[in-house]
């Protein structure tokens, strides 16, 4: 899932810039939708890597979880978190970069002391915890959090009309084949195009691209003129399937302030190699990679060298 401002914060770009000439009426719609259907309360009020809460008045540089929970294929767990992206969003030289943690990442989980799956961090501590543990990982301040039910993401694509992609290679996954090349997806090809990956070389790595390009194509679409009137089915499948902690009002100021940082986006990848502990298997990122893209993201948002900094991490604190 790529260039997500609201998705962690680019399904934001979709539903406020595809409504805008709906007035008064679509506005608050979308506002009702927003804060009465989508956001939830956290447990903090920033990020503890800020010594300030980051100012979107002010365009400063900020940054998004965005986690997909995949409740489909009979699957009864919903604490887990199968697709998880961080996204940084830097106004100043209108710039996104977005990046795919393999959910099976090898990391501590902030609040219990353990080391585990990264996707486990949800189920153990809901949002406040997998922030903190992406943070504590990446050593940058999670601002915002999304969370998207990834087997309703298919009426987001069915209410926008299907999406467009491009297919690296041929496959088949579920009841469908895909062929290379540019594909049209409806809903249901769309979250299965999204969740293949045994067919695939890469593994992790390449289900994440082809989720980034679903996004991507949501936000296409969804910014498109012809889109307009599809806005309350939009409405009722974001709805329905997403959790935020962003308020409306956020949105809206985020959607102006930072809405020209969409068309220059850069998907950064995490590499590591997959091992055995304890008979479980992980994805261990070696520290220099790790760092590597740490300093990056970091790099974006400004913390190196910026006005804000970090805050010194002294004194804090089975199988899928």
């Amino acid at each position: 899932m790529k260039k997500f401002l609201l998705i962690s914060g680019l399904v934001m770009f979709v539903i406020l810039g595809s409504i805008a000439g709906y007035g008064y009426y679509m506005y608050s719609s979308v506002q009702n939708t927003v804060d009465n259907k989508m956001h939830v309360t956290v447990d903090r009020e920033k990020s503890e890597k800020r010594e300030l809460e980051v100012d979107i008045e002010d365009q400063e540089p900020l940054s998004f979880l965005l986690m997909g929970v995949d409740t489909g294929n009979g699957r009864t767990e919903k604490g887990r978190t199968d697709t998880i992206m961080v996204v940084t969003v830097n106004p100043a030289d209108e710039s996104m970069k977005m990046m795919s943690i393999p959910r099976d990442t090898r990391t501590e989980m902030v609040g219990r002391g353990t080391d585990d799956k990264i996707n486990h961090a949800y189920a153990f501590g809901g949002p406040e915890m997998a922030m903190a543990t992406v943070e504590n990982f990446l050593d940058i301040p999670i601002d915002y959090f999304m969370t998207v039910n990834m087997d309703g993401f298919k009426d987001i694509v069915d209410a926008l009309g299907g999406v467009t992609v491009d297919n690296n290679f041929a496959f088949k996954q579920g009841a469908y084949e895909f062929n290379e090349g540019t594909v049209n997806l409806d809903g249901s090809q769309a979250l299965e195009f999204s969740r293949m990956r045994y067919e695939d070389p890469r593994g992790d790595l390449g289900r994440n691209e082809r989720q980034r390009q679903v996004v991507d194509a949501i936000i296409r679409e969804g910014a498109q003129f012809s889109s307009i009137t599809k806005a309350g089915e939009i409405l009722d499948a974001l709805g329905n399937n997403i959790s935020t902690d962003l308020t409306f009002d956020k949105m809206v100021k985020i959607q102006s302030n930072y809405k020209d940082a969409r068309h220059n986006s850069e998907t950064l990848e995490i590499t590591g190699s997959g091992s055995r502990i304890n008979n479980i298997w992980y994805y261990i990122v070696e520290e220099n990679e790790r760092q590597r893209v740490s300093n990056e993201l970091r790099a974006h948002l400004g913390l190196d060298g910026g006005e804000q900094v970090a805050v010194s991490d002294d004194g804090e604190d089975d199988e899928s």
